[in-house]
């Protein structure tokens, strides 16, 4: 394949990643307005009833429109998703850059508190968190962001260990910078597009743990309608709707899908940027010779 092959098609994923993105969201901020009927309302009458007219994806065990649920459902699955990955971001990136300046003993016990956290098993301190402060959709939320937080911060390290040995923040720091100054100057030029990738990728990751605490009745409880509750609810009825779960099970791989082709996406442009950033630099350099 060419590279003008390789550049359209990765234009045309760029811009699938980017529709789909925009769909949800629409989704996360105007479901609810968008469902053709009450989320809660019940006809057992209708129960289990497959696609038709009046209900476009069918009908769930208690004659509750599908399409309805999932449309309400949406704003709690992302958003919450989105409130995660915000919370992990806040809780793990500052922390990782500034830990790149500490002296080596509170260096050695960050690091520790870090792995610490990585070891924990995800359900199981879900479930403790909710537990020890309630089950809410707010306690989920900040459990998974603090389970996604020593992703950022090993990211964040990383990308300011790279600049804090770079020569010209070496001298800096001999005429008295501080490690803020170096943060706020120079690091967070570097960090902040592995940061945008991360960030991005975290919300598919996110999702998919909202999906899962919901799949095990944590966060938010029925009748209100979330993805991974729907999901759980539709495989109790396999063998009477077969294609049940397949709309919420759709939407969840769909979602985050087009957050990690939009995260690739965005690694390759942030790349090809810095790649032509230091080629000019370097020209800079010969002719300045």
């Amino acid at each position: 394949m060419s590279r003008s092959d390789q550049s359209r098609s990765g234009a045309w994923t760029v811009r699938l990643a980017l529709g789909l993105v925009a769909i949800v969201a629409v989704l996360a901020v105007a479901g609810p307005a968008l469902a053709p009927y009450d989320p809660l309302a019940q006809d057992t009458a209708l129960a289990l009833h497959g696609s038709s007219p009046a209900h476009l994806l069918g009908t769930d065990y208690l004659g509750r429109d599908v399409l309805s649920r999932l449309l309400a459902g949406a704003p709690a699955s992302l958003l919450s998703a989105l409130a995660a990955a915000l919370i992990g971001l806040l809780v793990g990136a500052l922390p990782g850059a500034l830990s790149a300046f500490l002296p080596r003993p509170a260096e050695w016990l960050a690091l520790r508190v870090v792995d610490a956290l990585l070891a924990l098993p995800f359900i199981l301190f879900a479930i403790v968190f909710a537990a020890l402060l309630g089950n809410g959709l707010v306690q989920a939320t900040t459990a998974i962001g603090l389970l996604i937080a020593p992703g950022f911060f090993r990211i964040s390290r990383a990308a300011t260990l790279r600049v804090r040995d770079a020569q010209y923040v070496e001298a800096a720091t001999l005429l008295g910078a501080s490690a803020w100054w170096v943060l706020g100057r120079h690091a967070w030029r570097q960090v902040a597009p592995t940061l945008v990738v991360a960030g991005i990728s975290a919300l598919g990751s996110a999702l998919l743990a909202v999906a899962s605490l919901t799949f095990l009745g944590i966060g938010v409880q029925p009748p209100a309608p979330t993805w991974g509750g729907m999901l759980a609810s539709d495989l109790g009825y396999l063998a009477q709707r077969p294609e049940g779960p397949l709309a919420p099970a759709l939407a969840i791989v769909l979602t985050v899908g087009a957050l990690n082709l939009l995260a690739d996406a965005v690694r390759d442009r942030t790349g090809a940027a810095r790649v032509r950033h230091r080629a000019g630099a370097n020209r800079k350099e010969t002719a300045d010779v």
